[in-house]
């Protein structure tokens, strides 16, 4: 099986795993302390917890503080339903945005998805029409999840600022790979797009910055976020990100190195997004007629995305495809390989071998 469905899920990695096992096992009778409490089992727990957010923490701009969620999801309907005023972002944006619709117009509060360029980058000029002095925060991507595309954070910011606005980053796809936006008042990430566990994720919150909590009942995070934390989720994302941090380097040379054989082994196919502003362990591909689901069917050996994993079975186009300006014709015939740190050439190779020839195939019949 070739796994290319990096922006889904990433596989674990072997430090995060090893960092979560003696807070899972418990076999020395240590390693089930609650981090809330205060006894020795609690307290070592809990410095477990501390050590992982220092790492998290580490990857993020300096004058803030890193508060552990259950992810990317839970972080962003933390800020759109905590803060007053209204919402603005874009059409390309995650579902854990742009579902805030309804809660947030149901407070009484306006929220309006923007339309963006066809490279699926944010349009300013729409931004700068729509900002007033009723707009309480800007929600944009760094990444986008299912094309790539780089926004301008630090354009957006300066807008924000002229209308005294705060400005939520989605950062799922950029955090660990390329540098958070210092700008940001508010960026989400998820551990499992970095190599570590699933279900745990962090807010990162810029000091001085307040925004009401979306769960209650003990305030364990900062009286931010109520619950019990898991200290081997906690330390399976701080180990993800220690190494994200090691390895940023090397992982965005071997990601470059993948990307221009990717461009080669598809050079007939058409390009979704921005080919330069973009993180380029993204390949948004289409191909004109072609059918996406035979296609899938017939690869069944590579895993891959017919566009975000979140969507997938809807039977509706990407609405990312349809933002930038594709007909459902050409967003439904479109698939996405998401590829990083153990990927290698020759299995990136067979993978585009098989997919052009079934691809082909269909060209024949």
């Amino acid at each position: 099986m070739i796994y290319l469905d990096y922006q889904a899920t990433t596989p674990l990695a072997s430090e995060a795993r090893a960092a979560m096992l003696p807070w899972l096992d418990g076999s020395d009778g240590t390693g089930f302390g609650n981090p809330h409490s205060q006894h020795t089992l609690g307290r070592q727990a809990q410095a477990a917890v501390e050590l992982a957010r220092d790492r998290v923490a580490a990857l993020m701009p300096p004058g803030g503080r890193v508060i552990f969620t259950s992810g990317a999801t839970e972080s962003i309907n933390t800020v759109l339903q905590g803060l007053p005023g209204g919402v603005l972002t874009f059409a390309t944006e995650h579902a854990a945005v742009l579902d805030c619709a309804r809660p947030v117009e149901r407070q009484g509060r306006a929220f309006t998805a923007l339309p963006v360029n066809s490279d699926g980058r944010a349009n300013l000029a729409a931004l700068r029409g729509a900002m007033s002095n009723d707009t309480g925060v800007i929600a944009a991507m760094l990444v986008n999840n299912e094309i790539g595309s780089i926004n301008p954070l630090a354009d957006i910011a300066a807008l924000a600022r002229e209308h005294g606005a705060l400005v939520l980053c989605d950062a799922v796809q950029g955090y660990g790979r390329i540098a958070m936006p210092d700008a940001a008042d508010f960026i989400a990430i998820s551990a499992h797009k970095i190599h570590g566990p699933k279900g745990i994720g962090a807010l990162w919150i810029r000091d001085g910055v307040k925004v009401e909590p979306l769960l209650y009942g003990g305030g364990q995070e900062g009286d931010l976020r109520s619950g019990t934390l898991s200290p081997a989720l906690c330390a399976g994302f701080g180990a993800a990100a220690k190494l994200a941090q090691e390895r940023q380097a090397q992982d965005a040379d071997h990601v470059a190195a993948l990307w221009q054989q990717a461009r080669g082994l598809f050079a007939d196919w058409d390009l979704n997004g921005n080919a330069d502003e973009r993180w380029h362990g993204n390949l948004s591909l289409r191909r004109s007629g072609l059918d996406v689901a035979r296609l899938m069917s017939d690869c069944r050996d590579i895993c891959f995305s017919a566009g975000s994993a979140c969507a997938s079975g809807s039977g509706r186009a990407s609405h990312v495809l349809r933002a930038i300006g594709l007909d459902e014709r050409a967003a439904k015939g479109s698939i996405r390989l998401g590829f990083g740190r153990y990927t290698t050439p020759d299995e990136f190779e067979d993978a585009a071998r098989k997919i052009n020839a079934a691809a082909a195939a269909q060209e024949v019949c």
